[in-house]
C-alpha cells in the first residue's frame, strides 16, 4: 500500500459517510477537551454520575527507581468455553499499537452483561522486581455490550466499537510497553488492553515488539486468526485477513497463559527480556512492528535493534527498511525465532488506517512438504536468511540445547563455555537453519532439533553472526526462548514443548551483555 495514501498516523480519518469537515470538527473539539494527561469519557461507556472526570542517559534507570507494584497482574481471568479464547465479561482494544506523547489514545471496551468497570494503566519494566508502575486510574465507567463485527471479506473481523474514553499521552510517560487492566464490577472479571508508547529520541537500543505476530495468532472471537480459513485450524495460505481493531483473545498454542488475555504474546516471550534490560539500566526505547514498517528513518536513531521472541510476520517494507539500516551501520540482534517467515501486506481499516493485513507470501524457497495452504503462495519474496542470517525451513518446530560451536568468538567472552557445551532447552519452539552465503558469516551455535527428549525430528538449528559494512553486525539467536535465559518476571509461565528451557542462566546473560556492549560501539 502507498504510505502516502494510507499513512499509519491517520487516526482521525473520517468514517465512510462522514464528511471531512465533520471529522475535523470532532477532532478539534476532542483535542480542545483533552488538556495534557486529561481523560474524556466517550459514547461507548459513560462515567457514572457520581464520578469526577535532554539527555537520555539514565532515563531507564531513573524510571525503574520509581515505586513499583504487582497490582498490574490479573487476579480473576476467565474464558467463555463456547469460544475457547475470549473473555466476553470484559474485553477491549486500543486505537493505536504505538503512540507518542501528546497524541490521543482511545479505549474501546465491551462488557457482557453490561457492568461498571475500571481501567488501570501500568508501564511494564523492572521496578525493583515488581514488574510494573501504576501510571493512571480511569473510570469507573458504565460498560455496555458492543456488537461483534460481521465476517467481512477474507474472514476479516474488524470491530467498530464506540470508545469509552480518550487519553492524551502525558509528556512524562517514558517509552515502554503499557497495559490497561480492565476490571468489571461486581463480578471482578479482568483482562488487558496493551499499547506501546514510543518516542523519537536517540537511544542505544530499539526493542521491537512482535505485535504483527501477536495479531496473526489472535483467534478472537473464535477461530478467526490468520491461521483459520474456515476449513482448517492451522492454515498457511493467503485470502485471510486480521485486524488490530479487536481484543486479543487468550493465546492459542504452546502453553496455558492467562496473562495473554488482552495482551497478545508480550508476556510469553518478550517481557523477560524487557524486564532484564530495565533491571540492568540499558538505554532502550520501544517500538511496534508497524513502526518498522512506517518509519525507516526512526531505525537510525539507535545503535542496536532487538527483534524479540516470536517475530514471524514482516511486510516487505519492514524487510527492506531493516536491510537499509544495517547498510547504514545499525547493529541487529534477532533474539527471536521463526523470524521474518510470513510476508504480510497492510490494508486500510474502516477508518482508512493501516490496521488490517493478510499473509501474501513466504520469505524463502518452497518447502518439499509445505504446510496446508503454503502451496498457494508465490514464493517470490527474498529469503529471510538474507536478513536474519539463517531462515525458516521444515520441520519448522522443535527444541534443543543451545550448543556452543565457536568458544573463541567475542560473543562467548566471560562465559567459560567450551565447544560442544550446551545451554539446556534454550532452543524452541521455532528456530532458523540453512545459513545464508553471506561473506564473513559465522555459525556460533547449532545442533539437531527434537520432537521430545531423545527423539530427533530431522531439523537443524543454526545461530549465526555476520558483519555489516560499517563495523556493525547481525546476530541470530535462532530461538523464541532467549528471554527465558535472562529472567522470570512476575506472572511468567515457562514454556514446555519439545523441550523445556531451564530459566535464567549466567551464560545467556553474559552473551547478551557482550552483544549489547558491542552494539553500543560507534559505527565506522
Amino acid at each position: 500500500m502507498s504510505m502516502n495514501k494510507h499513512p499509519l498516523s491517520r487516526g482521525d480519518a473520517p468514517r465512510p459517510g462522514r464528511t471531512q469537515s465533520t471529522a475535523v470538527s470532532r477532532r478539534e473539539w476532542l483535542q480542545g477537551m483533552l488538556s495534557a494527561g486529561s481523560v474524556l469519557a466517550l459514547g461507548g461507556c459513560a462515567l457514572p454520575r457520581s464520578s469526577s472526570p535532554g539527555s537520555s542517559a539514565g532515563l531507564i534507570r531513573r524510571e525503574n527507581q520509581r515505586p513499583g507494584t504487582r497490582d498490574w497482574l490479573l487476579t480473576k481471568t476467565g474464558i467463555d468455553p463456547a469460544t475457547q479464547y475470549r473473555c466476553p465479561w470484559i474485553e477491549g482494544y486500543c486505537s493505536h499499537t504505538s503512540i507518542r506523547a501528546g497524541q490521543t489514545l482511545t479505549f474501546h471496551v465491551s462488557t457482557n452483561p453490561p457492568a461498571t468497570f475500571t481501567l488501570d494503566l501500568y508501564r511494564l519494566g523492572y521496578y525493583g522486581g515488581a514488574g510494573g508502575r501504576l501510571m493512571k486510574r480511569l473510570g469507573p465507567f458504565q460498560g455496555a455490550q458492543q456488537p461483534d463485527p460481521t465476517i467481512g471479506p477474507r474472514r476479516l473481523r474488524d470491530c467498530q466499537w464506540e470508545a469509552c474514553a480518550a487519553l492524551k499521552i502525558p509528556a512524562d510517560w517514558l517509552s515502554g510497553v503499557y497495559v490497561g487492566k480492565l476490571t468489571a464490577q461486581p463480578a471482578g472479571w479482568q483482562s488487558y488492553v496493551i499499547f506501546i508508547v514510543r518516542d523519537d529520541r536517540r537511544a542505544d537500543f530499539l526493542f521491537q515488539c512482535s505485535d504483527t505476530t501477536w495479531q496473526a495468532y489472535n483467534r478472537w472471537p473464535n477461530q478467526f486468526s490468520l491461521y483459520d480459513d474456515g476449513l482448517a485450524r492451522w492454515y498457511w495460505g493467503n485470502d485471510v485477513a486480521v485486524s488490530f481493531n479487536r481484543p486479543y483473545g487468550k493465546y492459542c498454542q504452546i502453553l496455558d497463559a492467562p496473562l495473554s488475555t488482552g495482551s497478545g504474546e508480550f508476556f510469553l516471550w518478550e517481557f523477560p527480556l524487557a524486564y532484564w534490560l530495565e533491571e540492568q539500566g540499558y538505554d532502550v526505547s520501544y517500538i511496534s512492528n508497524l513502526d518498522t514498517h512506517a518509519d525507516p528513518a526512526g531505525l537510525l536513531r539507535a545503535r542496536g535493534f532487538l527483534s524479540v521472541g516470536h517475530d514471524e510476520y514482516y511486510s516487505l517494507e519492514m524487510f527492506r527498511h531493516l536491510q537499509h539500516a544495517i547498510r547504514q551501520g545499525l547493529n541487529v540482534a534477532f533474539l527471536s525465532g521463526n523470524t521474518c517467515c510470513g510476508r504480510i501486506e497492510f490494508q486500510p481499516d474502516f477508518r482508512g488506517r493501516l490496521r488490517t493485513y493478510e499473509r501474501v507470501d513466504f520469505y524463502g524457497p518452497r518447502d518439499p512438504k509445505p504446510i496446508r495452504g503454503m502451496e498457494k503462495l508465490p514464493h517470490t519474496s527474498p529469503s529471510s536468511a538474507e536478513l536474519v542470517g539463517a531462515r525458516n525451513l521444515g520441520p519448522f518446530s522443535g527444541g534443543a540445547d543451545w550448543i556452543c560451536l565457536k568458544p573463541e568468538h567475542w560473543l562467548f567472552a566471560g562465559t567459560g563455555m567450551k565447544r560442544g557445551e550446551g545451554i539446556p532447552g534454550l532452543v524452541g519452539w521455532e528456530w532458523h537453519g540453512d545459513p545464508a552465503a553471506i561473506p564473513g558469516l559465522e555459525i556460533v551455535a547449532g545442533g539437531p532439533t527434537q520432537w521430545k527428549p531423545g527423539v530427533l525430528n530431522h531439523g537443524h538449528y543454526t545461530a549465526t553472526i555476520y558483519p555489516g559494512p560499517r563495523g556493525n553486525f547481525v546476530f541470530n539467536a535462532s530461538t523464541c526462548w532467549w528471554g527465558d535465559g535472562l529472567s522470570e518476571p512476575p506472572g511468567y509461565v515457562r514454556p514446555s514443548v519439545y523441550t523445556q528451557p531451564a530459566g535464567p542462566d549466567s551464560r545467556v546473560r553474559q552473551i547478551t551483555r557482550n552483544l549489547l556492549e558491542q552494539m553500543r560501539r560507534p559505527a565506522r
